[in-house]
């Protein structure tokens, strides 16, 4: 398990006053939830659902999918380490760079493990004997996307391995993803989501997976009773039926990323990759390692920021930044800015 794979914020001493490790997005308005949540709290005192039957029943209707499609989990995390752990010591291919949970529940659950650059030609992938491809899509860390009709391709030139897409961050981009409705068509997709990014409770740990009633099947031997509280249930459930007030405005927020991007461009110090989201990653050119940048801007700036080192296929050049306000972007491109000078002295 590695610790702090991701907003690492529970970790640090510090005061943060901005804080680009995260990819959560900043924006959501919790005043509503949280007055609904208050009204909820006496559910505390008895146990949840078993299962999270209530969410998964809105959840199908919301996806007019079956209920049997559907598998409720404390976070998209346990997601992926049921579905290593129902098929325990299958053969896996992952996308890499990618998020690190992947490969930690495969290797947990003892998988014959292979990888295949995201950089890399689709067309030349070769999944014969591979039981599993795990996919991020929009991929973390570096935003990538692989567009529909490419996934589609994949899952039809592949239908004897099983395509794990990960889609925690299907709302941060505009582009055309892969539907529930692709279930029924595509036995060989599990679709695992989020609802923790894009509104804001990365604490109540939330998520959800859909896949073909014989995947969930077999999941659901492995999955553990009252896994889900019941204010993560509630809180769930209010935001699938209140959807206009969790509206994430994704154009407005491509367009700051667009700009970030531009003004930290202009450094001869960085590299920025293309993304296709909201965050995206960036490289240090002259060997500097993306930690002693990261130190120096939490010291001299309470700003926090993501190294990458421990993604797979990523060096200690590399880290990574999630947009926030344009004021707050500003600050951060001015200090780095000073880093990169005192660097060159």
């Amino acid at each position: 398990m590695l610790f702090g794979h991701g907003d690492d914020f529970y970790n640090i001493q510090q005061e943060v006053k901005i804080n680009f490790s995260s990819n959560v997005w900043r924006g959501a308005n919790l005043e509503k939830l949280t007055e609904h949540l208050r009204t909820q709290f006496d559910k505390i005192t008895r146990y949840p659902d078993p299962d999270a039957s209530n969410l998964k029943r809105l959840l199908a209707r919301r996806f007019e999918i079956k209920e049997d499609n559907v598998v409720v989990t404390n976070g998209s995390v346990t997601a992926f380490y049921l579905l290593a752990q129902a098929w325990r010591g299958s053969k896996s291919t992952i996308f890499v760079p990618s998020f690190s949970e992947y490969e930690d529940a495969c290797r947990l659950h003892e998988h014959e493990i292979c990888y295949f650059s995201n950089s890399g030609d689709l067309s030349g992938l070769s999944l014969k004997g591979q039981d599993f491809c795990w996919i991020g899509n929009p991929n973390n860390p570096d935003g990538k996307l692989i567009h529909r009709p490419e996934i589609l391709k994949l899952l039809a030139a592949n239908r004897h391995t099983t395509f794990i897409i990960d889609q925690a961050y299907a709302t941060f981009t505009t582009e055309d993803l892969l539907k529930p409705a692709d279930l029924k068509t595509n036995k060989n997709l599990v679709l695992v989501q989020s609802i923790s990014k894009a509104y804001n409770v990365p604490g109540l740990r939330i998520g959800y997976l859909m896949a073909s009633p014989s995947v969930t099947k077999e999941i659901n031997k492995y999955l553990i009773p009252w896994s889900v509280n019941a204010l993560a249930i509630e809180a769930s459930k209010y935001i699938l039926i209140h959807p206009a007030q969790f509206t994430l405005p994704i154009r407005k927020w491509q367009r700051e990323t667009a700009e970030f991007i531009y003004q930290l461009n202009k450094m001869e110090g960085l590299e920025v990759l293309p993304t296709s989201t909201t965050f995206f990653l960036v490289r240090l050119k002259k060997g500097a390692a993306a930690a002693a940048l990261k130190k120096y801007l939490l010291d001299h700036h309470g700003i926090l920021i993501r190294t990458a080192s421990n993604f797979h296929g990523l060096d200690e050049s590399y880290f990574r930044l999630s947009t926030q306000t344009s004021a707050e972007n500003q600050l951060l491109t001015n200090a780095v800015r000073t880093w990169l000078e005192s660097q060159a002295v």
